[in-house]
């Protein structure tokens, strides 16, 4: 699971339409309606797309989040694998800002968490998927929440058709080598 802000951004004047040979005008002028945060989640062998949008990214947000993960997409699992970054909110303590106690041991005995190390977002394949959807779905100016929502909707049920799926190449052998830095390394007494 990831999350992103975005810009809720109108336009100051009409974009100027498409002719044959020319692209639409857009004015560089724009206003700024706010910003709102984007959770998803992503099952990368499985091909299952889940976006939201939220005005804020509290922990109360987040946990609202992972209660639906838990609750709604996976709710005969026993064990949900949940990789994440170490954002400040991305605890199991933040279930107990929202939750009663019995609430938040009852959805965090469903979960195995795994955080992906600092400075390492590129593992995170949430993270590659919100790319994804920000290039295919929110390259151009949304001014409006439920407008967001409408287009976030399409996008993911568009994926979920398609059984998008993730095909990850990154192996051990190339975490040892892209990572060198990280692994120790031992002299031999000669």
């Amino acid at each position: 699971m990831d999350e992103k802000p975005y810009q809720l951004l109108g336009e100051i004047r009409e974009p100027l339409p498409m002719i044959p040979g020319s692209d639409q005008k857009t004015n560089s002028e724009y206003v700024r309606n706010g910003t709102v945060s984007i959770f998803a989640f992503v099952e990368p062998l499985g091909g299952v797309h889940h976006v939201s949008v939220r005005e804020h990214r509290t922990a109360t947000d987040w946990a609202e989040e992972i209660r639906y993960l838990v609750d709604n997409m996976y709710p005969d699992a026993e064990k949900i694998l949940l990789v994440m970054d170490n954002l400040n909110t991305h605890k199991p303590s933040s279930l107990y800002k929202r939750y009663p106690a019995e609430e938040e041991r009852r959805i965090i005995k469903k979960l195995e968490i795994h955080y992906t190390p600092k400075h390492c977002s590129w593992l995170d394949i949430a993270e590659i998927e919100l790319n994804v959807m920000t290039r295919q779905c929110l390259s151009r100016r949304i001014a409006e929440i439920e407008q967001l929502r409408s287009e976030l909707s399409a996008w993911e049920t568009e994926r979920n058709t398609l059984a998008a799926k993730v095909n990850w190449h990154f192996r051990t052998h190339d975490a040892r080598i892209k990572l060198s830095s990280l692994y120790p390394t031992f002299t031999t007494a000669s």
